[in-house]
């Protein structure tokens, strides 16, 4: 047998492999370092509180990976997070009765925010960058605006029970946060939405080339909103679980917007459209909520933590675009 027949056989073989993406090894290495700081996190209670804490940016990065994959962004989201909480606290008026039907408003208002971030982008042509800038800006002015600058009233645990509240004596793990249950679902949801529906090959055909989209009969702007749409949801499922776990705070939703494309990098999402996978961008998640917590045990500010995460971003974007410069040559 020749060389070049060894060489095609292994490269086939190779082929063959399932591919592991490498945040996966990442996140592995960050829990090792985190044991070897505190060995308390092997036990469920270290380890649940660890996801019950990444859960809200694991949500909403999820939901952000179909904005990025259709070849935009939606910087609204951590401003959507804050009117939820903000908007809860308010209309709930210290009213445990009312828990349900703010819950379905504060969907009806984050469907809302996905059609218009959606359309503006579809319609008027607007950059996502800048149309979900625009937005980002106006909910945090109408969230200061209806709490009049600080936080008022409180949220109940009615409302609380889905971010803090945990099943406790299970087998095995001992207690089981509902915010991880809530995850589970959603998380369950989006991966059978993008990798196993017609909907997902759209998704992905819109954001790796709009043009030829259109040309094949993808519905373009159907495709779109709907993307900003689920990312709108997610991220009023993640301010329900914020407002569970933190309480009320005008600046709760703070910098998710950045963490969950950060996540979405991290788990291997090509920022010009395209290429992404809801899993592989829990990972992501996981692995940021990972290094925030290996820097806390460290002992470094919260400015510091900040500086890590830009570094992170830069570092995953050059990255990214160095492999696909040379995928394509």
């Amino acid at each position: 047998m020749s060389s070049e027949t060894q060489d095609l056989n292994a490269v086939r073989a190779r082929r063959r492999l399932p591919r592991i993406n490498p945040i996966w090894f990442v996140l592995a290495a960050l829990i090792v370092a985190i044991i070897v700081y505190n060995p308390n996190f092997v036990q469920p209670v270290g380890y649940m509180n660890f996801l019950k804490r990444a859960a809200p940016l694991a949500i909403l990065a999820a939901g952000q990976i179909y904005v990025i994959v259709s070849g935009g962004f939606d910087l609204s989201v951590g401003s959507t997070i804050t009117l939820t909480v903000i908007g809860s606290s308010m209309l709930l008026n210290n009213n445990p009765d009312a828990t349900w039907w703010v819950i379905l408003l504060m969907y009806a208002m984050g469907l809302a925010i996905g059609l218009t971030n959606g359309l503006v982008v579809s319609i008027l042509k607007v950059p996502s960058l800048i149309a979900t800038l625009g937005m980002m800006i106006t909910l945090s002015g109408l969230a200061l605006m209806w709490s009049g600058g600080a936080p008022r009233g409180y949220l109940p645990e009615s409302f609380r029970y889905f971010g803090r509240a945990n099943i406790t004596d299970l087998p095995l793990i001992n207690i089981l946060p509902i915010s991880l249950i809530v995850l589970a679902v959603v998380v369950c949801l989006l991966w059978w939405l993008m990798h196993r529906t017609n909907y997902g090959r759209l998704v992905h055909a819109v954001g790796d080339n709009p043009r030829a989209a259109v040309l094949a009969g993808v519905p373009l702007m159907r495709v779109r909103v709907s993307a900003f749409v689920i990312s709108s949801l997610t991220a009023v499922t993640a301010g329900i679980l914020l407002g569970g776990f933190a309480g009320v705070s005008t600046d709760v939703g703070r910098g998710f917007e950045l963490q969950a494309i950060t996540a979405a990098v991290l788990g291997g999402a090509q920022l010009l459209g395209g290429r992404g996978s809801v899993s592989a961008t829990i990972a992501g998640a996981l692995t940021l909520t990972a290094i925030f917590t290996l820097l806390n045990f460290v002992g470094l500010p919260q400015p510091v933590r900040e500086v890590v995460q830009g570094l992170i971003l830069i570092s995953a974007v050059a990255y990214a675009m160095y492999r696909r410069r040379h995928a394509v040559h």
